[in-house]
């Protein structure tokens, strides 16, 4: 039970979603699927491919309303914000018209030089989506999601194929951004280091279809997860989920 007056979790509670193939059969994504995020906490979600975490984050959108169960976003006139994995940012439009555009028009003129500085782009907001690298053209969409200070954040791989130090870079930035204006997050993720190094909470997932397999809490603050803690944390996670050694998707 939820201490009284401590803010709302994200809650999810799916009892089933289901497609229909091409060829008429009927295969089922998700199955009594049940998780929370502590309010203002940065979990990740953790499977296989093909396990359908990224059907479950558009069902968290409200993009697909085609599945029975529930969930709940914390607050009440709750602001949604996401990253793909690819950034979507329009062609004829500037990297600052590009962030803008995301906001109310009324908000427009909103201050976000502090939001520029910190993902490394002030000097570019001038450019368009074309003279950017994969890597910045997602920095934008990082600035794009967290101008409208959402009360809950939703990431779909967003550092996926990009080199390791620049996939690096980018995490670091995200922290950087996500500390500052901490926000309920929700990142799906392949990579296990990944989600040892960034996240309070990984929730792992079996393959297809989807059901929660475990959590895997990590207290301990960021700025002390250095290489060898998380090696030991990595291990830790082995341990509690032994199916997962030996490769498996870790």
């Amino acid at each position: 039970m939820r201490p009284v007056g401590a803010a709302a979790p994200l809650e999810v509670r799916i009892a089933e979603k289901t497609f229909i193939s091409a060829q008429g059969v009927a295969l089922t994504a998700l199955r009594d699927l049940a998780f929370e995020v502590p309010h203002g906490s940065f979990a990740c979600l953790f499977g296989p491919s093909g396990c359908g975490k990224s059907t479950l984050l558009r069902i968290l959108l409200g993009l697909d309303r085609e599945f029975s169960g529930s969930y709940t976003l914390p607050g009440g006139q709750t602001r949604t914000a996401a990253v793909f994995q690819e950034p979507t940012l329009l062609p004829w439009r500037n990297v600052a018209c590009n962030v803008e555009l995301a906001l109310p028009k009324a908000a427009r003129k909103t201050d976000l030089d502090w939001l520029f500085e910190a993902l490394g782009l002030a000097e570019m907001r001038t450019l368009y989506p074309s003279e950017l690298s994969l890597g910045l053209a997602r920095r934008v969409a990082l600035a794009r999601a967290f101008a409208i200070e959402p009360s809950v954040l939703f990431l779909d791989e967003p550092f996926v194929s990009l080199d390791e130090p620049t996939a690096e870079r980018l995490r670091g930035l995200l922290m950087s951004v996500w500390s500052a204006r901490p926000t309920t997050a929700l990142m799906v993720t392949h990579n296990l280091r990944e989600a040892v190094t960034l996240s309070d909470r990984i929730v792992v997932l079996t393959p297809r279809p989807a059901r929660v397999r475990g959590v895997f809490d990590i207290r301990l603050p960021r700025e002390h997860r250095n290489r060898q803690v998380v090696d030991d944390l990595l291990r830790a996670f082995h341990i509690k989920f032994p199916e997962q050694a030996g490769g498996g998707y870790a």
